[in-house]
This record gives structure tokens, sequence and C-alpha cells, in this order.
């Protein structure tokens, strides 16, 4: 497999063995003292350590503080190591959680107080000034495309709510896609990851918000995921499904600047709420939510079926999610995985409180919500 070169806008250095080239990118722009951020599990495989035996020449400092859905706390705790190692620049290594708080790590390490006065719906938002420290990123999973994303999710410490901070100028510089970083992944997270890349992609193309750029965009990467994935969760070792996951999940991230929809303010409750996997949300909501959609807007039902190679049009769609999720591994409904119907009231809350549903195509109301956490109980 060669390495191939994209700019769009970020640039990107795409195919197997991809990380090797981290070293002389950054030495080659000046920069000897990166900070590694990556998660806890990851720190402790031996992908991590394979990687550093690629960075020969820099001096590089870990920071392995993220865990579970990433916190503010972490991405201040990240800026602290910054400053101790006196880095110059910083390298995110892993999936969504580690990328997002890698993102941030920069902005917290450069500007005064908590990372939560950045966020986009704060009173007083502050804005970032000051140029970041250069952020290289190399995903390690295939879902949610935060190497390529200009927003990062973060949960409040105490209350476990997620915020965003959305601003371009916290792009990573220069992306590593490199899918052999995820050949070690087990199936159950092959399986949540891709089914977040694939609803990214879904839910974009369904917003009603006029950009044709990110509809073509989200059509190919949902023709992509849907005919990698299965092979992906069941091959493990299968490079060319590897890479295309891990293509489709960049290519939700740009696509869902056009906006997401109904489908990712569940899956941020059942965060708060649940602390459940973003990917295992999305999937354990899409059904659901989709099925819910179908009658607004037919005729894109009819399109995602096309490309997805599904028999029977748009009617068809839906059916055909329920079967690919039990056919990767993930069954049951919200009940089976630890979600109660004491819990619905501050689900619909939070649901509600979400940006994201602004943007699905069929409006929601608190009633709404309410029936669809009951729906996918």
């Amino acid at each position: 497999m060669t390495i191939s070169h994209f700019s769009f806008p970020t640039a990107i250095e795409f195919g197997a063995g991809a990380r090797k080239l981290v070293a002389r990118h950054l030495l080659d722009r000046g920069f000897k003292r990166p900070l590694i951020v990556t998660d806890q599990a990851l720190a402790a495989l031996p992908v991590l350590a394979e990687f550093k035996t690629h960075l020969a020449g820099l001096e590089v400092a870990v920071f392995r503080g993220v865990f579970g859905n990433p916190t503010c706390s972490q991405v201040m705790e990240g800026a602290a190591a910054y400053r101790a190692h006196q880095a110059d620049c910083i390298i995110g290594f892993g999936g969504g959680a580690a990328l997002d708080v890698a993102k941030l790590v920069g902005v917290a390490a450069t500007h005064a107080g908590d990372i939560l006065a950045y966020v986009w719906d704060h009173p007083q938002v502050r804005p970032i000034e000051h140029a970041l420290p250069y952020f290289v990123a190399l995903p390690t999973t295939s879902g949610t495309g935060s190497e390529v994303g200009r927003s990062s999710v973060v949960s409040e410490n105490d209350t476990h709510l997620k915020r965003v901070v959305f601003s371009p100028k916290i792009l990573a510089k220069h992306v590593f896609a490199d899918p052999e970083l995820t050949l070690g992944l087990p199936a159950h997270v092959t399986a949540a990851t891709g089914m977040d890349a694939l609803t990214h992609n879904i839910e974009s193309y369904l917003s009603p918000a006029y950009h044709p750029l990110c509809d073509g965009i989200a059509l190919e990467g949902t023709r992509i995921a849907a005919a990698a994935l299965l092979t992906a969760v069941n091959e493990p070792g299968n490079l060319q499904a590897r890479s295309d996951m891990m293509m489709a999940s960049m290519m939700g991230a740009i696509a869902f600047q056009k906006d997401l929809g109904a489908v990712h303010s569940c899956a941020h409750a059942l965060g708060a709420v649940c602390d459940l996997h973003h990917g295992l949300a999305n999937a354990l909501m899409i059904d659901t939510v989709m099925a819910w959609n179908f009658e607004v807007v037919p005729g894109k039902f009819d399109e995602l079926a096309h490309v997805c190679k599904v028999a029977g049009g748009g009617q068809a769609f839906v059916p055909w999610l329920q079967q690919l999720r039990s056919s990767v591994g993930i069954s049951g409904g919200l009940a089976a995985h630890g979600v109660t119907p004491e819990q619905l009231p501050r689900l619909v809350a939070i649901a509600m409180a979400d940006i994201c549903h602004q943007t699905n195509p069929r409006p929601c109301t608190a009633a709404d919500f309410e029936a669809l956490f009951k729906a996918a109980m």
C-alpha cells in the first residue's frame, strides 16, 4: 500500500507506514520536544512503544492521562505536562478522546483560565487569540475522525455534560493516518467506532443544511463504511478493510461540518448520564431515530440505500442498519447496556439542550426524545 497525500484542508499522509514519517516531518520544521497525548489503555500497549521507535532524534514525553469520556481536568493536566516538558509541539495519538484532549492541551498551555471558558456557548466565551503549539494527529481508531475535525468535545468534571470548543485554529497541522495502527483493535471497539463513523456520514447527509460538498463526501463515506465495516470486525488483520474504515471515519468528520442530528443528541446524553462509549451510544440509537426520520425525507433514504446496496430502497434501509448492528456484535437495546427508566428525565433534558438535533431533518421536542429513548430501550 502506498502513502497518499491529501489537503482538505488539513494536510494528510494516508497509508500503511505513515506513522514512520512523523519524526522527519517535525525535525524538518525545527521541532525537537514533542509531548505525546494519549490514553491510559493505549499507553500500556505495544502500539505506542512501537511508534516511539520511529521518533529517533526527538526528545519525547508522554501524557497518558486520558481515559473514558474526556474531561476538562484531563485537558488542564495535559497542559501542565506540556509546560513541565518544555515541549515545542504536540502529537495526538489515539482515538477520539485522546485526540480531542490533544487539540485542547495546546489551547490550555498558551491561554489563561480553565478550558471551559473557551467552549462555544460560554456566556463570555474567550477567544483563542495566541498562536497554538504545532499539532500533528495519528488516529488509532476509525470512528470519530477527530484528527480532521475543528471541534473538540470534553465533559464537565462534575456534571459530565459534554461541552464543545469549536475553532479552525485547533485543526491539526498535519495528519498521519496509518491503518496499521488499528490492526490490534478488538472486535467490539472496531464495531462501536465503525458505527460512529457510519452515523457521522448518514446524519451529515440527512441534515437539511445546504452544503452539497459535504453531501457528496457523506454519501461516499457511507458507501465505504457500509462495504468495509463487517469485514474489519470479522477479519481484524484485513488491512484494506482497516484502511477503508479509516478513510470513512475521516470523511464523516469532514462532512459533519454541515452538522449532525438527533442520533448524536441522544448519544451525547447517554454519554453524560450513563457514561456509554460514544460509538456504542450512536449504534444503540441510530435505527430508532432513522425510522422516525424516514417519513420526512424518504428520497434521501433511497439514496442511502442505493450507495449501501440495500435491496428494497429507502424503506429497507433501517432494517439493514438493524441487521448490520447485530452482525458486528452490538445486540440488545439501551436496557441491555445499563440504561434505566429512572434516567429518562435527565436523558431527555440533556438531549434537548444539545445543539446537534437542531439540524435533524425532523424537529425534535422533549416528548419526541422521550419516545425515542423508550423505543430504543
